[in-house]
């Protein structure tokens, strides 16, 4: 038996359509071709294969076994080269084929979902590479060209190289377990109290925040390298730490967690900065995201899963 031929883009989705619209007669009208051509196509496509792909004892054609596992296949090959199609479209218009973009572990992630939802709408050809950092890391990689677009929350000096705009705030609240020795003070928390207790702390391995600490207040404390480990161990019962509001509204209303009024102030109001690159000119997809980023109203309640 001789191995299978070479089907033609054409072939296959002439196949597809005879599927799709019930039979030949009902193929060659919504393709605009005749019956007798739609039949030497499928038959043509059948030698090639070296397959029977239709039934044709009956009125209308109907798949056979070896036409149901090859249709499968044409619809992937048909639906690949559409995708291509639009992308060099979208690329000979100057649209990027690929945006990666770095995002502050404290942004809420249940906005960050739908804002991403709405670029897959809108630019469904663009790929997406999705990082999300703590502090200095988010500038880093911006700096460092491997990510064309940033979300920074970094409370330090912006590199020349750097241009930056605020999008908006996270509101962040100390927090502890309701076992913890913390929970037991009634009313304000003196700030000498908090400094006696384990203070969970996330950072990151960037220089450009080497040697820094941003509101560490006890003697002692564990440097965490995200933010789910720090959660976790704040619901242990290991420490105390501030969280972003988003990422525990479910745990204080549970109890799992509870607010820490401090005397410093219980609340903290933390930056969200838009960073991208003076010298990386953004495209259509990247100044679509950049300004979706800054259009979003951050005083909205939210909550994260």
């Amino acid at each position: 038996m001789r191995d299978p031929g070479l089907p033609s883009l054409d072939q296959l989705r002439v196949f597809i359509a005879v599927i799709d619209h019930g039979g030949f007669a009902h193929a060659a009208r919504a393709l605009h071709r005749t019956q007798s051509v739609i039949s030497y196509t499928i038959a043509n496509l059948e030698d090639q294969l070296n397959v029977a792909l239709l039934d044709r004892s009956k009125r209308k054609p109907t798949l056979t076994e070896a036409g149901k596992a090859l249709l499968a296949d044409a619809r992937a090959v048909s639906a690949k080269v559409d995708d291509m199609r639009a992308r060099a479209r979208a690329l000979g218009a100057g649209l990027e084929a690929e945006i990666c973009l770095v995002v502050d572990i404290m942004f809420p992630m249940c906005r960050l979902v739908r804002l991403l939802e709405a670029f897959r709408r809108e630019y469904p050809t663009v790929s997406l590479r999705l990082h999300t950092e703590a502090l200095g890391s988010v500038t880093q990689m911006v700096l460092e060209g491997r990510c064309q677009l940033g979300i920074s929350g970094t409370p330090v000096q912006m590199p020349p190289a750097i241009e930056r705009q605020l999008a908006g705030h996270v509101l962040m609240m100390p927090v502890c377990a309701p076992g913890h020795p913390l929970a037991q003070i009634e009313g304000v928390v003196p700030t000498a109290a908090l400094r006696e207790h384990l203070q969970l702390v996330v950072t990151d391995r960037s220089p450009l925040t080497s040697g820094q600490d941003f509101g560490v207040l006890g003697h002692r404390d564990w440097r965490l390298g995200d933010l789910h480990s720090k959660h976790a161990l704040l619901q242990g019962g290991l420490g105390w730490g501030s969280m972003p509001e988003a990422m525990i509204a479910r745990d204080l209303a549970s109890g799992r967690l509870v607010r820490l009024r401090v005397q410093d102030g219980d609340e903290l109001q933390y930056p969200l900065f838009v960073i991208h690159r003076t010298d990386d000119h953004l495209g259509p997809a990247g100044s679509w995201l950049k300004q979706q980023f800054l259009d979003l109203d951050y005083s909205q309640p939210h909550e994260d899963d």
